[in-house]
């Protein structure tokens, strides 16, 4: 029977992720905890018994692994009607167990994607052992090489045979385990020492890698924190979020669990994973450019940035390509501005000469007209030069390496950075910009892209989360589009087509447009963001 949601209408069939893993007792952890998450993602988990236990809050007492063919009765079962979008593991019984789970995991992909999460439990927090050598080496042989993402703490990942053997150098750990055949890692930090009071996780995925990074949460109930974290990630998986984004989900989910954690007996109680962890912008983490946990501290306008930044709200923003460019703007009434110049096919001495030109014409005029004007890309020119501001592309930080993007922080020019999913938002705020450019909002033929369009609901998701300016960019050629941009609380909207050939003629819609937003009713956040990338493009 099809359900009807609050409105009446029928609602969409919530995704399916299967959980196998143990029970406990104690109701903290295992198919327990793995509920409550999926249940905080809108997923629908179906929880798989692969072992039962007997514990409490202080212990595990006892671990009965299911039989290998009641484990599989289960998922034949499950298959005939409630084939999964992902799988998660948790607590397994046996090598055989592992060894029944792979051939289920092939004959799923054999009819479609299927994500696959391994959260390899080992053994508990209290020192119990929950396998041996040959369980260990299934987990090696069938599952790692099977896994979309692994998700093992550090005393885990020492245990997984080839992990590096170097305890504190995660890196080269999570390197020596997609070595070993998963394609993503994540290396949890909660039972690890704090980093300036931060908790950092080492992601290692096919299109980030870093230290996502969390405040610690002070509480003595902690039960439950990584299957917690694997089931968050399994149900963003569902959900069709890519690796990089699912673990950034997965992050606030778990701390959100953390600050909801209570005691249930005498020993550590459980973590509670509920609704509302993707709306508070105190729970989106930070993402380090590298190996370096660098992270600058975030500027004194954090928070609701409806108001602007102390330097003023961006408004239109125009990007143009030449100095000539800046001054039509200028005398439309544009006061916010990008010189984005792109290279010839082989720039020499001349063009780099016509460049300097050009910067420094376009530095000249803004400052005569009292504008905010951004170089794009050429950062070290826009130093000399005396501009005031720069933007820069992702690829392009992370080309500049740790010390490059120190000295750009040094220079004391204002940074814009672009993005377009959720690790590229926590990425640029470590650099406490002083603006995230989100994008792009609607389908752009400026640039090849392969990211989906943001919409309204993700404009508006960024400017609720970011605690920076964030500026929308991408296919905006209508007053309309600047308006309802407007509506979503950003403080800028970037303008490149729309200006025409005449910003005179153009620009006073686009700016009258942009006050009717600004006055309009402000568009809803939504409770989670969409994916920008499609889920093919987790591998």
């Amino acid at each position: 029977m099809s359900t009807l949601n609050e409105s009446g209408r029928q609602a969409a069939p919530r995704r399916i992720v299967w959980s196998i893993a143990g029970t406990d007792s104690g109701g903290g952890a295992g198919l327990a905890a793995d509920l409550r998450m999926a249940d905080a993602f809108g997923v629908h988990l179906c929880p798989v018994v692969a072992a039962v236990t007997a514990q409490n809050s202080h212990s595990v007492t006892c671990v009965e692994a299911m039989p290998v063919d009641l484990v599989d009765a289960q998922l034949q079962a499950l298959s005939d009607d409630m084939p999964p979008a992902a799988i998660k593991t948790g607590l397994l019984g046996s090598a055989a167990q592992v060894r029944c789970i792979a051939r289920w995991v092939d004959r799923l992909r054999a009819h479609g994607p299927l994500a696959l999460v391994v959260d390899p439990v080992l053994g508990a927090s209290t020192g119990a052992r929950f396998a041996d050598a040959d369980m260990i080496r299934a987990y090696h042989d069938e599952l790692l090489p099977r896994a979309t993402l692994v998700t093992p703490n550090r005393r885990e990942a020492l245990m997984l045979p080839d992990a590096d053997d170097r305890e504190h150098d995660l890196p080269a750990m999570a390197q020596a385990l997609r070595s070993a055949g998963s394609q993503s890692v994540c290396i949890t930090g909660g039972d690890s020492a704090d980093f300036d009071g931060l908790v950092l996780d080492w992601i290692s995925t096919p299109h980030a890698q870093g230290w996502l990074a969390s405040p610690r949460i002070e509480t003595p109930h902690t039960h439950a924190t990584g299957c917690s974290f694997a089931t968050a990630a399994a149900s963003a998986f569902a959900l069709d979020f890519v690796v990089a984004d699912a673990l950034v989900l997965a992050k606030m989910a778990t701390t959100h669990a953390l600050r909801r954690a209570y005691a249930a007996g005498a020993g550590a109680g459980p973590v509670h994973a509920g609704e509302g962890f993707a709306v508070d912008p105190d729970l989106l983490p930070l993402l380090s450019w590298g190996e370096e946990a660098f992270f600058a501290t975030l500027p004194a306008y954090a928070g609701d940035t409806n108001s602007g930044s102390p330097k003023g709200t961006l408004g239109l923003y125009a990007i143009v390509e030449s100095s000539e460019r800046v001054r039509q703007a200028l005398s439309a009434g544009i006061r916010t501005l990008q010189l984005r110049i792109k290279p010839s096919s082989q720039p020499d001495a001349s063009w780099h000469s016509r460049l300097r030109a050009e910067v420094q014409a376009s530095i000249g005029a803004c400052r005569e007209a009292g504008a905010e004007l951004f170089i794009n890309d050429h950062w070290q020119l826009a130093r000399e030069s005396g501009a005031s501001g720069v933007h820069l592309g992702q690829e392009d930080l992370l080309a500049l390496g740790e010390d490059g993007r120190r000295l750009l922080l040094d220079s004391g020019l204002a940074l814009g950075i672009s993005s377009h999913s959720l690790w590229e938002l926590c990425r640029a705020r470590s650099l406490s910009p002083r603006y995230i450019a989100c994008g792009p909002v609607w389908p752009t033929l400026t640039k090849a892209m392969p990211w989906h369009p943001q919409g309204m609901d993700n404009l508006a998701w960024w400017v609720h989360m970011a605690g920076v300016p964030v500026v929308a960019i991408g296919g905006v050629l209508e007053p309309q589009q600047v308006e309802m941009a407007s509506r979503s609380g950003a403080d800028g909207v970037c303008v490149v087509r729309a200006l025409g050939d005449d910003p005179q003629a153009s620009v006073p819609a686009l700016r009258a447009a942009w006050h009717t937003g600004r006055w309009g009713e402000r568009l809803p956040t939504p409770s989670m963001p969409h994916p920008s990338l499609p889920a093919s493009q987790r591998q």
